[in-house]
């Protein structure tokens, strides 16, 4: 297993222009895995259900790993995801970034926090509109114990090589109006047309990982 991981890994990491980083989704994957792809030099990890999550942190607490969340952010779940993660990649409302910071403040952190854009009707999938974030820009901005780093976005099932690209153009070209250094866009099916539009952070599972584990019942 670890020989088939490092040849994924390295075969990713190998075509990713200087600008673009992996994060290696871990989600569904053990421990023992995540070992494995960090001791090739893999530091940023993702995972989406944060009872998974702290347990695999548990086991791997001796390693200098930086966590990022990467699934639907719940309300009830924003103070673990904040005492959890370093960034987080799906505030995907105002109202969100406004509990997000208000804990933070309570906690004492800090996090890295991506704001989730939707640039196609897509009803599986959060995110602002574009023209709403940039009328909230100036309130999210002030907001405290934020560190606002860029836009993560997600292309709809269906959507042609071309299309995704676009799509992924727009996303980069909103992040630069906005001042905003980070894309997080682009996984294992669609990463090079991300790659290609500018994305700094490529979300890849199966790409490094093979096929996920089944998750067990009721991790979240």
């Amino acid at each position: 297993m670890t020989d088939s991981l490092a040849d994924r890994w390295t075969t990713v990491t190998g075509e990713l222009p200087p600008r673009a980083r992996l994060l290696a989704v871990s989600k569904g994957h053990p421990a023992a895995s995540i070992r494995a792809v960090a001791s090739l030099g893999q530091q940023a990890f993702g995972e989406s259900r944060l009872q998974e999550a702290v347990e695999k942190q548990a086991l791997l607490s001796d390693l200098p790993l930086q966590w990022h969340f990467i699934g639907r952010l719940q309300r009830n779940k924003v103070r673990g995801v904040v005492k959890s993660f370093s960034v987080i990649h799906s505030v995907d409302s105002f109202a969100l970034a406004e509990r997000v910071s208000r804990i933070a403040v309570e906690e004492g952190c800090c996090p890295d926090v991506l704001l989730q854009v939707r640039f196609r009707e897509d009803p599986t999938k959060g995110g602002m509109e574009p023209s709403e974030l940039v009328s909230a820009w100036p309130q999210l901005r002030a907001l405290p114990s934020l560190r606002l780093t860029g836009l993560m976005t997600m292309a709809p099932l269906g959507l042609e090589g071309e299309e995704r690209q676009t799509l992924f153009l727009e996303c980069r070209s909103l992040a630069d109006q906005l001042g905003l250094p980070d894309c997080s866009m682009g996984m294992s099916g669609d990463w090079t047309e991300a790659v290609a539009a500018g994305s700094t952070w490529l979300r890849l599972g199966s790409a490094v990982f093979g096929q996920r584990d089944v998750p067990k019942p009721g991790a979240g």
